[in-house]
């Protein structure tokens, strides 16, 4: 049966938000993000990209570029809404869907040509959308994931565009290079050097060529450039969860002792959300008291993975939840309704330095163990206990599990 995968993408989103919040910054060039000088741009209006204006760009230049530009710190709880609000709506029309980030989905159309035709149902699924949630809204509509995304991103703004099957060689072949997923600034400067610029010359070398240039990553390039790679969808499942317990040896009322092992749970998880490229936005605690009888909380916050929102919050709920003042056995932090997204959502209120921590305490850990860095508030917990991992479909991991 012929596939037909649907992309969407929400125009600007978080600048979108705003516009619908206020309708003065129609048309207005509008920087979203950290508003000091050392703050970092989040999201950018088409207008301000004219001035050379991009996401993740240093405030301080970005203003500098583009003086005449508003901007707003950002709000991540009306983003997270209207995020669910357009969730809602696809879940309803689409049987199988994956929400690839806060603000950009695929669906699975395939066999809807019997009965409605992929890309009427598309379309009236993108104007019922715009209609309940006010957003603009773009879908690629093709054969495959990767045209599809690529699809999008050319019949951006507010726009859609339907490549039919056996053009999809022919609808890549005179794009920019950089257009193709997973080109990213170092392997375009490679590229570049081969004096490759444009799709259509990838698609004319032979493959062997761009894996001795590239490696493994060459051969993906190539499939994508001939628009035949097929990555499956990843089925939307809001349950989704990363969890760490700790059992301790001997039963507990060591508030200090009980607090550094909460940090460093929390900390490990926000760790963990950023190396899978993901968000999360429910928190949820676990105690389980020496006489067995076992209490959760939880709340639900906007979409993060940074630690300075997550592991204030698992404090603060810990606190509220315990209240019996019993020996404990147990706890536990379990982070749910994750989906994929980078950190760009937690641009709002950082500045560079902290990024700059962020990026720096993280490669340690990937290069020598997520437990080879920590806070100091974290110092005192000596193990994190078990920790489950949905993002690699392995079976939960035992990170330095020992009983104290």
């Amino acid at each position: 049966m012929k596939k037909n995968i649907l992309h969407l993408d929400l125009d600007t989103f978080f600048v979108s938000c705003e516009r619908l919040i206020d309708s003065r910054l129609q048309k207005r060039p509008l920087l979203v993000g950290g508003t000091g000088d050392r703050g970092v741009v989040a999201a950018c209006s088409y207008e301000t990209r004219l001035f050379g204006v991009h996401s993740g760009m240093s405030m301080k230049v970005a203003k500098r570029l583009c003086p005449e530009a508003v901007t707003i710190r950002g709000n991540t709880s009306i983003y997270s809404k209207y995020s669910q609000i357009v969730t809602e709506i696809v879940k309803e029309k689409v049987p199988l869907f994956e929400k690839a980030s806060i603000d950009e989905f695929y669906a699975d159309l395939t066999g809807m040509d019997t009965f409605f035709g992929s890309y009427k149902y598309a379309s009236e699924l993108r104007q019922r959308i715009i209609k309940e949630s006010g957003l603009p809204i773009s879908f690629g509509l093709s054969g495959n994931k990767i045209v599809s995304k690529v699809a999008t991103g050319e019949a951006k703004p507010n726009n859609q565009l339907l490549i039919n099957e056996g053009f999809e060689k022919e609808f890549m072949a005179p794009l920019s290079i950089r257009k193709i997923p997973s080109v990213g600034e170092k392997t375009y400067q490679i590229l570049r050097n081969l004096g490759i610029e444009k799709v259509k010359v990838i698609q004319e070398m032979p493959v062997e060529m761009l894996v001795s240039v590239l490696g493994l990553n060459g051969r993906t390039i190539w499939k994508r450039a001939n628009g035949i790679d097929n990555p499956p969808l990843i089925p939307f499942h809001e349950r989704k969860s990363i969890s760490t317990e700790r059992t301790f040896n001997k039963d507990t009322i060591d508030m200090k002792k009980l607090s550094q092992t909460i940090f460093a749970m929390a900390e490990n998880l926000a760790y963990q959300l950023r190396k899978g490229d993901k968000l999360a936005a429910v928190i949820v605690i676990k105690i389980r008291y020496s006489d067995f009888n076992t209490y959760t909380k939880q709340v639900k916050i906007p979409y993060t993975s940074a630690d300075h929102i997550i592991i204030p919050t698992v404090v603060a709920l810990f606190k509220k939840l315990y209240q019996r003042r019993l020996l404990i056995r147990l706890v536990g932090v379990k982070i749910t309704d994750i989906v994929s997204g980078s950190y760009q959502i937690n641009l709002f209120d950082d500045s560079e330095q902290m990024l700059d921590l962020y990026n720096a305490m993280d490669a340690i850990r990937n290069k020598y163990g997520a437990l080879s860095v920590t806070r100091a508030a974290a110092m005192g917990a000596k193990s994190i206990g078990r920790f489950s991992n949905p993002f690699n479909g392995e079976p939960p991991a035992l990170l330095a599990h020992r009983k104290q």
